[in-house]
């Protein structure tokens, strides 16, 4: 099964097992996490539905893209600056795809609403 997912401002096609590059995005090496944004996945020449669907990928590592200099100059005015970029990325291993993220969010949901009720019943 394939999935291809948003993250970053970029699209990437992904299944499982793949290693991808991303925009850096947030946690340790070793951490997993999800992507909700699923633009279009299928297996085979087959289509499926993307509702809510996700894609759990495990982070690799946090590393720094290869330097790009940025030279400006101005000729006959003396006028010449050197500068450097090294961009962040993340590693991801795509590890499923096809996690639904409604119940999920549904027992989450639940979860502080019972407590907040809770609450105002302790200090009364």
């Amino acid at each position: 099964m394939f999935a291809v997912v948003r993250t970053g401002g970029k699209q990437y096609r992904v299944a499982a097992g793949d290693k991808i590059v991303v925009e850096k995005l947030d946690g340790e090496a070793g951490a997993s996490i999800t992507l909700g944004d699923v633009l279009l996945a299928g297996e085979g020449s087959e289509l499926k539905s993307v509702e809510g669907l996700t894609v759990s990928a495990e982070i690799i590592a946090q590393a720094k893209a290869d330097k790009v200099i940025v030279f400006k100059k101005k000729r006959r005015h003396n006028y010449r600056r050197k500068n450097g970029h090294r961009q962040q990325h993340t590693i991801l291993k795509i590890t499923a795809i096809g996690a639904q993220e409604k119940k999920a969010k549904a027992k989450k949901a639940d979860a502080p609403a019972t407590t907040e009720a809770e609450a105002p019943a302790a200090q009364a």
